[in-house]
């Protein structure tokens, strides 16, 4: 029988990011990505008495993998970014270590009712917490042309990004977008036919991460993982995508999200972080075979000097 975590979601870099959180048997630790729980599962078997874990997932889904019979795991339905304000209210001032995997779980695509995939005809929602916040069928009919615009370049990296949201607006008005299909009926002449995958999953991706907040989300999270992971603890980050990818490396390599390097008087960067593994961890071709959405992942893996 499947576990939820291979049916949720396939945890990606698996064996290299647990053996980067250099595990304490008796230590803290955050998964601030549960998803399918596969990290969570693994980290909780390197756990003895005293040692904790608690992980962060926002989706409602996620919460039916919950891990049970152990006492040292602790479920935390909220999004990462509140990880220092969760923290707070669990009692614990330091972590030895925290844990994130930014890609979106395979369930969230092959869920056809969510509207992450143009594979699908369905209700543009690509909410991560259903509870919560504006759709992407809102942002899509109320948001200026200006704004799609920025929001496709800036999330999507797509050069065409002015006339896609041109041929939104014309689009809506003739009526609402509601669905995948409207999207991509409004949009599908201006991508050429040997690029129209690669080029949809941008813009895909782009309207999600505005609709989740996702690269905000991410500093805040970073800026509080920075504070509470105690010297030696180590920050681990899996990354699909260039924008979390930058955000993530300037944190570990100058302290800030911006990549702002400070030096003292001896021209030393003052960082809060040393880098563990100076080139990027990428999965191996057997992986890469057995897991084929893994193939942008990237590991970077910093401790806390």
């Amino acid at each position: 029988m499947e576990t939820p975590a291979t049916i949720y979601h396939v945890p990606v870099l698996l064996h290299e990011s647990i053996s980067g959180l250099n595990i304490q048997p008796t230590g803290i630790y955050v998964d601030v990505t549960f998803g399918g729980g596969g990290h969570s599962r693994e980290i909780l078997t390197h756990l003895a008495e005293g040692g904790r874990l608690f992980s962060f997932d926002q989706d409602a889904d996620a919460e039916k993998n919950m891990i049970l019979g152990s006492g040292a795991f602790t479920f935390v339905r909220s999004n990462f970014r509140y990880l220092k304000n969760w923290m707070r209210y669990y009692g614990v001032e330091q972590i030895d270590g925290l844990m994130a995997d930014l890609g979106v779980s395979s369930h969230h695509f092959d869920d056809a009712e969510r509207g992450f995939s143009f594979r699908f005809d369905a209700p543009l929602d690509m909410r991560m917490n259903k509870r919560a916040g504006r759709t992407a069928a809102d942002i899509l009919n109320e948001e200026s042309e200006q704004r799609l615009a920025d929001i496709f370049y800036l999330y999507g990296e797509l050069k065409t990004a002015r006339r896609i949201a041109s041929a939104i607006v014309k689009a809506r008005g003739q009526q609402p977008i509601a669905t995948t299909h409207d999207f991509l009926h409004a949009v599908e002449p201006l991508f050429r036919r040997e690029r129209e995958k690669k080029d949809m999953a941008k813009l895909f991706q782009a309207l999600r991460i505005e609709v989740n907040h996702e690269m905000d989300a991410l500093r805040d999270m970073l800026l509080a993982a920075t504070e509470l992971i105690r010297p030696g603890g180590r920050l681990v980050v899996i990354t699909y995508h260039s924008l979390e990818d930058r955000i993530v490396k300037n944190v570990m390599r100058a302290g800030n999200t911006e990549g702002r390097i400070e030096q003292d008087f001896y021209g030393r960067i003052n960082s809060p972080f040393a880098l563990v593994n100076n080139r990027v961890i990428t999965p191996s071709s057997e992986e890469l075979e057995r897991n084929p959405r893994s193939r942008s992942a990237k590991l970077r893996i910093a401790q806390k000097k």
